[in-house]
């Protein structure tokens, strides 16, 4: 029942990043509302990870049978065949349908939002024998598979499932049955898993589990992080047992985020995206775009901005911007990467400006030191509070990328 308890809250979160049809064969997942603190993610880009192009999974190698014997072997591959979005045979009720960004990036590696991760990658169920010292294979299946995780900045919880279809295969390969249980590394517990047992025949047959898990980092200013996985075993007669495992990138959850009494969790690598206003904050969102456009970082996800919350490096970056600011009525001295992050004058650099700032600097390019600008002073102060409620919606930690952009 504590299964279902977590997917009823969670599944509207993950329902909001999806437009795909659940097929009639599986009945759509409950969708109560979500407090009004969780962000919707619909909006944003998705990530990828770095370092996961070339998809890495825990698969042994493949076993050599002495003469007459048998065995099997799986292999993460490239799939020859696309992916498709439909789900027919499905078992597993609760399963989520996938958003489409990640259907989009499907082979290329772990994809992300900051509440959800996913991906799509091959797998090739090969069996064989050895007759006459020559290994002979018997049979062949292609599989696509889906590898999802969904939580909420609101939650203790989070949940992760995998799906598994066949799209091709032939031979002794087809007589196999599938099966999986799940694990969990880090500070957390397994709240309950769902995998139905069954043939992998016929082609077509979609595969499900659906797994949950649990903080443990609870108390006040508790931070911990991690990994689950799924581990899939094929069985076959008498071929020998063929397994993986299939992770998913880290969840951290948190008590540590000032300002929210509720227990959250996230994916900590994905740079949320800070937004400034052109129509609501003119000359704000006119420094940021003029100086991330001189080459400072902070706008794309290969040069985010990483918070800090040391309020020594915080006070440093402010004084070496803006401490000799000249004083005129009605404006004050933006700095830009904004003293909040990492990237501020205290990591080094000198100080550029613009046309128009106040300040007699030069103007400069690259992705080193700080811009300044005199700016409105009711804009100026607005930024802070926008600031700190990002930091706060998100879960941006010390040590977190973030992105900061104009919008309209």
């Amino acid at each position: 029942m504590r299964a279902r308890s977590i997917l009823a809250v969670l599944s509207c979160a993950a329902a909001l990043l999806s437009v795909v049809t659940t097929p009639a064969s599986a009945a759509a997942p409950p969708s109560p509302q979500l407090a009004s603190s969780t962000p919707t993610e619909g909006s944003d880009q998705p990530a990828r990870k770095k370092g996961t192009k070339a998809v890495q999974h825990k698969a042994p190698a493949c076993p050599t049978p002495k003469e007459g014997e048998t065995a099997a072997c799986l292999q993460v591959v490239t799939p020859k065949a696309p992916f498709t979005q439909q789900r027919p045979h499905a078992q597993v009720q609760d399963i989520l349908p996938i958003p489409d960004w990640c259907i989009e990036n499907a082979f290329t590696g772990v994809w992300a939002l900051r509440t959800s991760a996913c991906e799509i990658t091959g797998l090739l169920y090969t069996t064989y024998r050895v007759v006459n010292g020559v290994r002979t294979v018997t049979g062949e299946a292609s599989f696509n598979v889906i590898n999802y995780s969904y939580s909420s900045t609101d939650l203790p919880d989070w949940a992760h499932q995998i799906e598994l279809s066949a799209y091709q295969g032939w031979g002794d390969a087809l007589a196999a049955s599938l099966s999986g249980t799940t694990t969990a590394s880090g500070s957390c517990t397994t709240a309950g898993a769902t995998f139905p047992s069954r043939p992998i025949s016929p082609l077509g047959t979609w595969i499900q589990g659906e797994s949950y898990f649990s903080t443990t980092a609870t108390a006040p200013g508790a931070i911990g992080t991690c990994t689950t996985t799924w581990s899939l075993t094929f069985t076959n007669g008498t071929y020998t047992p063929a397994g993986i495992g299939f992770d998913m990138s880290e969840i951290r959850c948190d008590n540590a985020t000032a300002g929210r009494a509720a227990i959250g969790c996230v994916v900590p690598w994905y740079a949320s995206e800070l937004v400034y206003s052109q129509s609501l904050y003119p000359s704000l969102a006119s420094h940021v775009s003029r100086a991330q456009a001189s080459g400072l970082p902070g706008a794309t996800f290969d040069a985010p901005l990483t918070r800090t919350t040391n309020e020594t490096i915080i006070n440093t970056n402010r004084s070496l911007a803006c401490g000799d600011a000249p004083s005129i009525s009605g404006l004050s001295c933006d700095e830009y990467p904004i003293a909040r992050s990492y990237e501020g004058l205290s990591s080094g650099g000198t100080r550029r400006t613009f046309d128009g700032c106040n300040f007699s600097l030069p103007g400069q390019t690259g992705p080193t030191g700080v811009s300044v600008c005199m700016i409105t002073a009711t804009e100026n102060n607005a930024q802070g509070g926008l600031n700190t409620q990002f930091f706060r919606r998100e879960r941006v930690l010390d040590g977190d990328p973030f992105r900061v952009t104009v919008g309209t």
